[in-house]
């Protein structure tokens, strides 16, 4: 339940990074993308993404006004970190939706409409108070705001990720907890979600072995991410790259 907490939070607190990142270049000395061109050679997969980079550049370019034209020219997004995020957000409300639609209790019922009347005794005074304290205790229910609305506007991702961290948490409200089941669903989208994230941002350190092996048979391994410049490794005869070359044999 921790680890379901904790991409919730990813997720909830790097959201305006992801939005911050859509206008921004893309860094060049993320995971892999540092060593690619100096391992190209060693794995065919890296020119084809090269190549799929390269057009994706000239596509976004072509996307731009003609800079003889008059008036501001649009921003170069990264389309990329749009989709990223979008995916995100659908996979949320989705998630929330379900979950609301099991572990959310209906709103009480309001008492019957009851004829207005002046009360004569204490008893019928008594009565009518409880039915008006009934009948705001219904409304305050089914407006309280920690309900998940799935109609309507739909809410941020942030807010979803959060609404999810509640119910996970067994926070108070119209809810029960929730079952096993429910937290495995809720795991597995917080989990995806939040890897997404990070490897969008490259706050995530992470780890890929090569198609192709180096000269010596040995499997070449490239670490990077957390902001890092990526170092390759070959698990045969030791030998580790940089971006600035061989540094060690």
């Amino acid at each position: 339940m921790t680890t379901i907490a904790t991409h919730l939070r990813t997720i909830a607190i790097h959201w305006s990074d992801l939005h911050d990142a859509v206008g921004q270049p893309a860094v060049h000395n993320g995971f892999g993308a540092g060593l690619r061109g100096y391992l190209a050679r060693l794995n065919a997969a890296d020119d084809e993404q090269l190549e799929y980079e390269r057009l994706q550049a000239a596509h976004l370019r072509s996307l731009e006004r003609d800079p003889m034209q008059l008036g501001a020219r649009p921003i170069p997004i990264r389309v990329t970190i749009l989709e990223t995020m979008a995916g995100i957000h659908a996979d949320l409300l989705q998630c929330a939706d379900a979950i609301a639609e099991t572990a959310q209790r209906a709103p009480m019922k309001p008492p019957a409409p009851r004829r207005a009347a002046y009360a004569h005794t204490r008893a019928e005074r008594v009565a009518w108070e409880d039915h008006a304290r009934r009948v705001r205790a219904a409304q305050d229910d089914a407006a309280d705001r920690r309900r998940w609305r799935w109609t309507g506007v739909r809410p941020d991702a942030p807010y979803a990720a959060l609404w999810l961290l509640g119910r996970v948490q067994g926070a108070p409200g119209p809810f029960r907890p929730l079952t096993d089941g429910e937290l495995r669903r809720v795991g597995g989208v917080a989990r995806s979600a939040a890897d997404r994230v990070e490897r969008a941002l490259d706050i995530a350190a992470q780890r890929r072995t090569l198609e192709q092996r180096h000269d010596c048979g040995g499997a070449i391994d490239v670490h990077g991410g957390e902001g890092r410049a990526p170092v390759a490794h070959c698990t045969g005869c030791g030998r580790v790259w940089a971006e600035s070359g061989t540094i060690a044999a």
